[in-house]
């Protein structure tokens, strides 16, 4: 008996231990990199602006060290667009990951990397909005070398949400004729005092909402379903890159905390996120996506 009961920890144990590896990425790195994202070096990020051509190098390089492809053989999808009386080119970083099972259908796995730039000699860095969710394209990246998707995978760092949600805008219109199955945009991840973590969605589509309703979180992190119409606090529904492909008709899941009080703000730097919920909810959209990415169709 004794013999059984240790073989029995043994294998409980190693499941555990490909559990965790499956689900892991490297926390250090995912720190890091959003620290790098949101230093001065890049000037607030703004659509058409040197510190936006700077962050734009760092994350195709960052994309290359990892091994991720380019999307259709080039990692910058330039578009035009105008906004009041200013014409600007906005580039949308795509990066892809070809299905095992299912490679004609695509999850899309979205943030957007500009920000608001100078202003009165004040730079907005942008760490929460949203170099959050840029550096958690990274985690991504990291799991799915090691993970291979059954769905091909588009991994997109958006420009221009800040101008209107422009980037995600041509990419959506770029994209019709392709079978999207989902769009997990991430815009707001890192900070958060209530140690809450929002997901949008689910209201517009059962399997969704089902898949939300049945999600066994990974962490100690609270998530919470609102922002969606369906109760009295803001509608997110239109609040980021996700709106687009809500607009298409496209299944969609939007991660993000609440407004604090670097929204928007010079104070929205790396020294003010909260590090464990950050953590915790890479983790969480992780998971989530590794339950969608099991679905044949939604």
């Amino acid at each position: 008996m004794r013999n059984k009961h240790f073989i029995l920890l043994v294998f409980i144990g190693l499941s555990s231990y490909i559990h965790s590896q499956n689900h892991s990425f490297d926390n250090a790195k995912l720190l890091e990199r959003l620290k790098i994202l949101s230093s001065d070096k890049f000037e607030g990020r703004k659509t058409g602006q040197k510190g936006n051509q700077l962050a734009r190098e760092y994350i195709i390089a960052e994309f290359k060290a990892l091994g991720i492809a380019p999307f259709n053989k080039k990692f910058e999808h330039r578009f035009n667009f105008k906004k009041g009386s200013s014409s600007y080119e906005g580039v949308n970083i795509l990066a892809s990951i070809k299905g095992t099972a299912n490679d004609d259908s695509y999850i899309v796995v979205s943030a957007h990397y500009d920000h608001l730039g100078i202003k009165n000699g004040q730079i907005y860095n942008g760490a929460d909005d949203d170099a959050s969710g840029i550096a958690a394209l990274f985690a991504f990246a990291e799991h799915l070398i090691k993970n291979k998707p059954k769905h091909s995978i588009i991994l997109a760092a958006f420009d221009a949400e800040e101008l209107g949600l422009k980037g995600a805008t041509y990419f959506v219109d770029k994209m019709r004729g392709q079978t999207i199955m989902a769009n997990l945009n991430m815009d707001m991840i890192s900070r958060s005092e209530k140690d809450e973590l929002y997901i949008v969605g689910g209201r517009y589509n059962t399997n969704l909402k089902e898949l939300l309703n049945n999600f066994k979180n990974p962490t100690n992190t609270k998530i919470v379903q609102g922002h969606d119409g369906s109760d009295r606090k803001e509608d997110w529904t239109h609040a980021s890159d996700h709106a687009p492909f809500y607009k298409a008709k496209i299944p969609f899941l939007y991660f993000g905390n609440e407004d604090h009080k670097g929204y928007h703000k010079p104070s929205d730097d790396f020294e003010k996120i909260t590090p464990d919920f950050y953590k915790n909810s890479v983790k969480i959209i992780l998971s989530i996506f590794e339950e969608l990415d099991g679905f044949t169709k939604i």
